[in-house]
């Protein structure tokens, strides 16, 4: 597998918080004491972003990856003015991540190259790695527990950086351990069982 460094960046402010997150659902943002570094406004505003961010996390990583470093919710606010966020009246409900307009904030916004694709099955995001620097793949978020088997597939998005036809390696905005976050590798017959079989393809 190539072995270009991508810096890492957790959806939540503080990575530890996946745990407590699961646990007590987005309340437990409240108490993240680096909420102010997501470029929210309030830490109110922050807790109901965050566990909406996977997609911009992966995005973070990607722009870092060409020394370019931009608040989670700066990218946020810029995806929604594109569409690929929709806020409810109330900013109760956020959907989202939607992949067409995404796609055009970043090559409209950061110059990147980036295209939906789906019917993609797990073993030929090698191929298709040969064409693009990284993969946004739609997984199962359990994938951080990969003996697990997933009551579905799709719904959080992670940030391949590198696959053979063996294994990929991927970037987890919500690794709950070290293991889980960075450079997570899973054998390709375990990473499938979690992959929706589409995603966004990107380039710098």
């Amino acid at each position: 597998m190539q072995t270009t460094k991508v810096p890492y960046f957790s959806q939540w402010e503080t990575p530890e918080m996946t745990l407590p997150v699961i646990a007590e659902g987005a309340a437990a943002l409240l108490s993240d004491p680096l909420w102010s570094q997501s470029g929210a406004k309030s830490v109110e505003e922050y807790a109901r972003w965050a566990v909406n961010l996977c997609g911009m996390a992966c995005l973070k990583m990607i722009l870092a990856a060409r020394g370019e470093f931009y608040p989670t919710l700066e990218l946020a606010r810029a995806c929604t003015q594109y569409g690929g966020y929709v806020v409810s009246d109330d900013s109760t409900s956020i959907k989202g991540l939607i992949y067409a307009p995404f796609v055009r904030l970043v090559s409209e916004r950061f110059g990147l190259k980036a295209e939906t694709v789906t019917g993609v099955e797990a073993t030929a995001i090698p191929q298709l790695l040969s064409g693009w620097q990284f993969f946004m793949a739609s997984v199962h978020h359990s994938i951080r527990w990969p003996d697990q088997v997933p009551a579905s597939k799709g719904g959080h998005l992670v940030l391949i950086t590198a696959a053979s036809p063996q294994a990929v390696r991927f970037h987890n905005p919500s690794g709950h351990d070290r293991a889980s976050q960075a450079d997570a590798v899973l054998p390709i017959t375990v990473f499938d069982r979690f992959f929706a079989n589409r995603g966004i393809a990107v380039s710098l």
